[in-house]
């Protein structure tokens, strides 16, 4: 990855690590897709690796990526879908033209031609996640600052970070230096 960006956080399900392309959203927002090329980057990573990508391409992925994570937070909280994510989602998902092939190992693969078709595999993700197709429940990060939506697959469903690396690292390190703060060790 070119140096000067910050690292994409890659999550095991494509339409919220879509979303983790913005993190930070209720802090210092942090914009990993921050040109076209970023974009052709992360679509690289995630499988779904096109040749080029125009600003307007970038602009219906992040209009993509915000949608995903207004439903996404909404199916969390378990409050009514907002209409015109919905809509957003619907929209790329039927406008893309991608195919699922099999590799000779036996695995599944994308087939995109561009940016569209890219964004409808991700949309169509997301539909699946927020219908409730999947084994899992839609959650959001403890993190104050953060808030990402997470696909929380744990056996017990009751995952408060995003990522335990990043986000619950932080908390953990927060909680302990305001314990140390708290209960000073005597001097020997």
């Amino acid at each position: 990855m070119p140096a000067g960006f910050p690292d994409f956080r890659l999550g095991t399900v494509l339409a919220t690590s879509f979303t983790a392309t913005l993190t930070e959203r209720c802090g210092d927002a942090v914009e990993r897709i921050p040109t076209p090329q970023r974009l052709v980057d992360w679509l690289a990573v995630s499988g779904l690796a096109v040749d080029s990508c125009s600003t307007a391409q970038l602009d219906l992925a992040r209009e993509l990526r915000e949608a995903i994570h207004a439903a996404a937070t909404a199916t969390a909280l378990q409050e009514a879908l907002p209409t015109p994510a919905v809509e957003v989602i619907n929209d790329r998902s039927a406008q893309a033209h991608a195919s699922a092939v099999l590799t000779p190992e036996g695995q599944r693969r994308w087939r995109v031609s561009c940016v569209e078709d890219a964004l409808g595999v991700i949309a169509a993700d997301a539909i699946s996640i927020i219908a409730g197709e999947r084994d899992g429940k839609m959650a959001l990060c403890a993190s104050p600052t953060c808030r990402a939506a997470f696909f929380d697959t744990s056996q017990s469903r009751t995952r408060k970070w995003c990522d335990m690396n990043t986000c619950g690292n932080r908390q953990k390190k927060a909680r302990f230096l305001a314990n140390q703060r708290k209960n000073p060790k005597p001097p020997e």
